[in-house]
């Protein structure tokens, strides 16, 4: 199904017989398809509402940068599309998924009946030694290739250095996604998690390294009512890696 959603193309589906409406997002480059087998799984109590947000499967890119709140924007657009009114239901998210969570329900935008958050993205963890010298080799050579005299030249060493120090999802993103992910990966939600009051549950991957567990501990620290079922061996993808086990953690919370 499509839907114009803040002036997008915009790929969405609606699933299950239940009666509990849940609402899906995926993490950053992914889609709605990685909820296949929770929808399965989950079909019979739940109705869920999947969208695949800008330059993700069938959704058009937009066309500059966002920051977290562009998204905020585009989850609440997508609720009224589709009729759903966030106090009836269970918000369900993957890394970047659940970073716009954790900021719709901390902002107090949405309140939700409860959460789940999978390997969420929203805590900036402190970077590791190894990580600080990459930023600051590659900040040193951006600095000198843009340089008078040289910046007219050095395009394609610049790229080849991006190419070098950014991560496979950055490398892989077109210019106005790189953009907005420069801005999501820096932004920390960690002041205002405090602020959800609903259930929430943590599921997290016990060799997560993208999102790596110290960040389940913040929030599960921030947030008053929230539990952590860590899987184990499992990283950034557990609910697929072992999705029995997701599937029946889930099936235990939203009842």
């Amino acid at each position: 199904m499509e839907a114009q959603i803040c002036g997008l193309k915009t790929e969405y589906l609606i699933s299950g017989n239940g009666d509990i409406p849940v609402v899906l997002l995926h993490g950053w480059g992914s889609s709605f398809e990685v909820y296949k087998g929770v929808m399965a799984a989950l079909g019979d109590r739940c109705k869920f509402y999947a969208v695949n947000f800008p330059g993700c499967g069938g959704s058009e890119i937009m066309p500059e940068p966002w920051d977290i709140s562009g998204y905020c924007d585009f989850v609440l657009e997508f609720l009224k599309a589709v009729g759903v009114h966030s106090e009836k239901a269970v918000f369900i998210g993957h890394s970047h998924g659940g970073r716009v969570i954790l900021a719709l329900a901390g902002k107090g935008l949405i309140k939700p009946q409860k959460i789940v958050l999978i390997d969420s993205a929203g805590i900036v963890a402190e970077k590791t030694k190894k990580q600080k010298r990459r930023a600051k080799n590659f900040k040193r050579i951006k600095k000198l290739l843009s340089l008078p005299g040289i910046r007219n030249f050095s395009g394609g060493l610049l790229n080849a250095a991006r190419r070098h120090y950014g991560s496979a999802d950055y490398n892989a993103a077109p210019l106005v996604l790189r953009s907005t992910m420069v801005s999501l990966v820096n932004t920390d939600l960690r002041d205002i998690i405090c602020n959800i009051k609903c259930p929430t549950l943590l599921i997290w991957g016990e060799n997560d390294t993208d999102t790596p567990l110290s960040s389940a501990n913040v929030i599960k620290e921030k947030i008053s009512d929230c539990g952590l079922c860590v899987i184990k061996g499992t990283g950034h993808f557990s609910f697929c890696e072992k999705p029995y086990e997701a599937h029946a953690i889930l099936r235990a919370f939203i009842k």
